[in-house]
């Protein structure tokens, strides 16, 4: 599975680059933010690669926010790579989580391909969708992780979150935080 790609840029539109990997030509589908951001000839992407029964596909993303924002996306059942790569295209992924934040359908809808239902959907299953800011994603995966240990143990995500709210630390001393506020529940 390819997960990133360095090459220098042979074409590059505003929704796909072909990018020179040693003599190889990729054609990588790429958001409008993305193609904003590439500002040089010589490129380097973070790649989802999906394959299917007709294509191999490649999509880049120049920093991880917008890679997660990508895969999350995808996982969506009756979303597919085209839809999630024009919400990548519409939203940057700071102002994708305050849309889902905010659960604004009429934002949503914006997005080329997505109906109210497909909206209604996606605000639904993404209530949790949290992107990093600065960090480097330990923390954030330490809570990830608690969350899914606490759920795993029979607790309502609801109930995980509350317990949680203002806890740091790691993936352990979150699970023993979360415990002790949830007897208390």
């Amino acid at each position: 599975m390819i997960v990133g790609i360095e090459g220098s840029i042979e074409k590059k539109e505003p929704t796909f680059i072909h990018l020179n990997v040693n003599g190889l030509i990729y054609e990588v589908n790429i958001s409008v933010n993305t193609s904003n951001a590439i500002s040089e000839t010589r490129v380097k992407l973070l790649v989802t690669q999906i394959i299917r029964e007709d294509a191999n596909l490649l999509f880049g993303f120049m920093e991880i926010n917008e890679k997660r924002m990508f895969d999350t996306l995808i996982k969506i059942n009756g979303v597919g790579p085209k839809v999630a790569m024009a919400t990548c295209s519409t939203f940057s992924p700071a102002t994708f989580s305050q849309v889902v934040a905010n659960k604004d359908v009429a934002l949503l809808k914006r997005v080329p391909g997505i109906g109210p239902k497909a909206a209604s959907r996606i605000l639904v299953e993404l209530a949790d969708f949290i992107v990093d800011g600065e960090s480097d994603g330990i923390a954030d995966s330490g809570m990830a992780d608690a969350i899914l240990a606490l759920e795993s143990l029979g607790f309502k995500k609801e109930q995980i979150k509350k317990a949680l709210v203002g806890a740091t630390g790691d993936t352990s001393s979150l699970v023993k935080h979360g415990l002790k506020r949830l007897q208390r529940m």
